[in-house]
Parts: structure tokens; C-alpha cells; sequence
């Protein structure tokens, strides 16, 4: 089957919402499908995929950048030029790329599913995506062959948005085990990045971004170290900026624990596994949708940290880790009774491994999406 991507990122920078469709170009490449991937040049610069030798991307340089819309003109042209697609698949909800596809695939008579990632939700500049939404996200709803979940919280964000109970799919985001086969030595990350030996990692891996619930993860920190008397851990922000880092910083200033907050900016993928091996825990206070960055962590057997606010998902409670109120003290908590406790986290980490081997591996995950594709090409 020849696919087509359509993805406004496709760059490690831009987080969980291009990792998602590394992974299932990679092994759809693998088992003989022709995969195009139709991208902007956004962080291409800064960073790319390990193995990406083995997919065709296709970059389409950003001319204007306009309220997170991404201007690619080029992309109608390469559309185009491409021959005939059986399918595309389109990657996040409110973009340039998708009004483009979109008018392809009805002039063309292309059917094409829609994956969300999480990005359904009106949060942040709300009457800009009401203004997109009336002008053409339900449009672009309606006219899909199939939409794919990662949820069932996002199947009714789907259904709120008038898509009917037939045309949803729940596919969870897949990751490829293979490359969590051979780690690097506990301790590297901590080596590399001056940390004491002695010294428990706290972990968020992301954008620095508001809605990801920063400033309640600082506020936990601060209330285990000013309050809990807890001295041996460190708290590693790690990812890009994206508009929050100066806020970040200045809070942790405040609290009094800036100089035990690492902030290390984006980090490599090597560096990124070396911080998930050393972690005592890994914590994201708010998501939407369902982060790769927790399946990375379950696959070196780091548990898990996160809160009731924004989206949740059932596996991780008290299975994997723990889903805290969202207060400072109560995250701080939840956070405690992992660092301190070896049996706990031994037997949430052993959980880890064995729930990204039964129900996340990249091959369970691509075989669901085979047969959306196929009754997407049927109709």
C-alpha cells in the first residue's frame, strides 16, 4: 500500500506528536508498505530520528509561521507529484498541511483517516481554533474515511465534535522495543551531567510548556525538599523550550530550589535514554492524549508519575505508578512513596516492562492500523 504522512513536524524537537508517527512509518516501511512522509522543515535542522535513511521524507520549508500554523506552499506541488496515494493518514488536528491534504484527496478522490494526537481539545487560544473548527475542522471531520483515538477520553472529544461511533478506531500509541534492547550503564546520565552518584532523579522529559503542569511539578519539588526534609533528589527538567522556561525558573528561584533543578534544554537520544535508565521516577503532571514519553519510560522500567489534571489513562494507577490530585503536596507524595520505597518500585518497574511488551509494542499497534487503512481504502 503506498502511504502518505501528513505531519506539519517531523523532527524529535516537536515531542510525542512526531515520535508517534516515526515509529509507525518505520515498521509499516518494515513490513513493505511505500510510506511518504509530507513535512516542514520545523526543527529538521536541530534534530532527526535515528534510521531515518530508511523513509522517504519530503520537507516543505516554512514561509510563515502564524498563530502555530505552519505556511508550506510547497506542499500542494508535492502532493501532486507524488502519483497516486492509496491513503493518507493525517497527523494532528488543526493545521495548514491538513487543509492542503485535504483539498487533494477530494480532488483526487483519496481517502484519508485522521489522528487527533491529543490536539482536539481547545486549550489555548480558544477562539482561534472555534474560528478554524467552523471554517473547516468539521469539514475535515466529517469528510474522513476513519479517525484513530489513542483513547476513549479522545473518542468522546471526537463525538463532541460530531464524528459518529463507526468512523472511531482506538489505536494507542506503539513503541519500537527493539531499540530498548541494549541500554546504557546506570549511572551515565548522571556522569555526563555532573549529578552525585547519591542523588535520586526526578524526571519530566517534554516541551517546557504551561499546559504541561511545570509549575505544579516545581511546587512539588519545593514541598518535598522544604517540607518533607527530602535532600537527596534532584529535579531534571529536560526538553525545548516552548514559551515557558523563563516562568519555570523564575519559580523555582522563588521556592528556593533553583540550584537543585537542572534544566538541560533538548537533549539527544542518546542522552534522553541515559536519563531514563538513572530516573528513580518520571513525572508529567498534565497531558492530553497519550505520551510517548511514558511508553519510553515503562520500556527501561522507570514507573510513572502524574495527575488527575488534563487527560488520564487506567494502566498507570498503582499498576505502573501513580495518579496524584493535583496539589503540590499530593504530587509530592505520590512522588515520595517511589524514591523511598525499593520494593514499590521494583515491582512498579517489572509492571512497566510487561505492559509496553503485551499491549504497546509497534507491531500490535501497526496491525490495528492496517485494518483501518483497509476498510479506509474499501469504502
Amino acid at each position: 500500500m503506498k502511504i502518505g504522512f501528513i505531519t506539519p513536524f517531523f523532527s524529535p524537537v516537536a515531542g510525542g506528536s512526531a515520535k508517534g508517527p516515526y515509529y509507525l512509518a518505520k515498521y509499516l516501511v518494515k513490513k513493505g508498505h511505500e510510506v511518504l512522509i509530507f513535512t516542514s522543515n520545523f526543527g529538521r535542522n536541530l534534530a532527526k530520528f535515528p534510521d531515518e535513511k530508511d523513509l522517504a521524507i519530503i520537507e516543505s520549508k516554512i514561509e510563515l509561521k502564524m498563530f502555530n500554523l505552519f505556511y508550506t506552499s510547497s506542499l500542494r506541488s508535492e502532493l501532486e507529484s507524488s502519483n497516486k496515494l492509496d491513503i493518507l493518514h493525517l497527523h494532528n488536528f488543526r493545521t495548514y498541511q491538513n487543509y492542503v491534504a485535504y483539498s487533494y484527496a477530494k480532488r483526487t478522490n483519496t481517502p484519508y483517516i485522521l489522528q487527533a494526537h491529543g490536539s482536539i481539545p481547545r486549550i489555548g487560544k480558544k477562539e482561534l481554533k472555534w474560528l478554524y473548527d467552523v471554517f473547516f475542522g468539521y469539514r475535515l471531520l466529517r469528510d474522513a474515511s476513519k479517525v484513530i483515538a489513542l483513547t476513549q477520553v479522545e473518542t468522546d472529544q471526537y463525538r463532541h465534535m460530531g464524528v459518529s461511533e463507526e468512523k472511531i478506531a482506538i489505536i494507542p500509541n506503539g513503541i519500537d522495543l527493539s531499540e530498548y534492547a541494549e541500554l546504557p550503564p546506570k549511572g551515565s546520565f548522571k556522569k555526563k551531567f555532573n549529578i552525585p552518584e547519591d542523588r535520586k532523579i526526578i524526571l519530566y522529559l517534554g516541551r517546557i510548556h504551561k499546559t504541561k503542569g511545570i509549575d505544579l511539578l516545581v511546587r512539588a519539588y519545593a514541598h518535598l525538599k522544604n517540607e518533607m526534609r527530602c535532600r537527596d533528589v534532584v529535579l531534571v527538567i529536560a526538553g525545548p523550550d516552548d514559551g515557558y522556561l523563563s516562568e519555570a525558573k523564575a519559580l523555582a528561584n522563588s521556592l528556593g530550589v533553583y540550584n537543585s533543578v537542572m534544566f538541560t534544554g533538548f537533549i539527544s537520544s542518546e542522552d534522553k535514554l541515559m536519563a531514563l535508565v538513572d530516573a528513580e521516577v518520571f513525572v508529567t503532571p498534565s497531558f492530553y492524549g497519550f505520551p510517548i514519553t511514558f511508553l519510553e519510560a515503562c520500556s527501561v522500567g522507570t514507573p510513572l508519575v502524574t495527575t488527575s489534571l488534563g487527560n488520564t489513562l487506567e494502566w498507570i494507577d498503582r499498576n505502573v505508578g501513580y495518579v496524584a490530585q493535583p496539589t503540590p503536596r499530593d504530587l509530592a507524595e505520590a512522588i515520595y512513596r517511589i524514591i523511598s520505597d525499593d520494593e514499590l518500585r521494583r515491582r512498579f518497574s517489572k509492571n512497566c516492562i510487561e505492559i509496553v511488551n503485551s499491549e504497546f509494542s509497534i507491531e500490535k499497534v501497526v496491525r490495528k492500523l492496517e485494518k483501518v487503512y483497509e476498510e479506509a481504502v474499501r469504502r
